[in-house]
């Protein structure tokens, strides 16, 4: 009786921890630029940036500082799957629009259209789901990520590690 008493009162007691709202946990991130860029370069992930650094308080550098594991993960999962060269040109780099879901927060990165395979991927492979204010044109992958189709790249927002 002892047993089966403990188990009701954890149940019940996770019930109520759940339905006040307990907070999530923050997602696990690189504090380094190389230790993601390591696991970018394993992947044969490339990236560039307008000023060649990689200095997280210089617009037009490409950092990986503070970046998500799961967006790194994200984004090698999205080279395999699609089998289109991955050149990232943006990551958590000041000069982004701020937000919870943001660049600098870690859980973006932007990658090249140059060569026109993540166009083709990308519109054939997932769903259209509308447009921003701005008029960009979204479209969310299987795996709930949102990919953002801007000017000279794919503004990718990654919820998850999968592609």
């Amino acid at each position: 009786m002892n047993k089966v008493w403990s188990a009701v009162a954890a149940a019940a007691m996770s019930s109520v921890l759940l339905s006040a709202g307990v907070a999530e946990a923050a997602p696990a991130k690189y504090a380094r630029h190389n230790d993601a860029a390591a696991q970018f370069r394993k992947a044969g992930v490339s990236w560039t940036s307008s000023k060649n650094c990689a200095n997280w308080n210089t617009r037009g550098c490409t950092s990986f500082t503070n970046i998500n594991k799961a967006t790194v993960a994200g984004a090698i999962a999205f080279k395999k799957l699609s089998k289109c060269r991955v050149i990232i040109t943006a990551g958590t780099e000041v000069g982004h629009a701020s937000g919870a879901y943001s660049h600098r927060n870690g859980y973006k990165v932007d990658m090249s259209k140059r060569d026109g395979c993540l166009d083709r991927y990308i519109t054939s492979h997932f769903k259209k789901a509308g447009a921003r204010k701005d008029g960009t044109k979204l479209y969310k992958s299987p795996a709930g990520n949102v990919y953002a189709r801007e000017g000279s790249h794919w503004d990718v927002l990654y919820y998850n590690s999968r592609a």
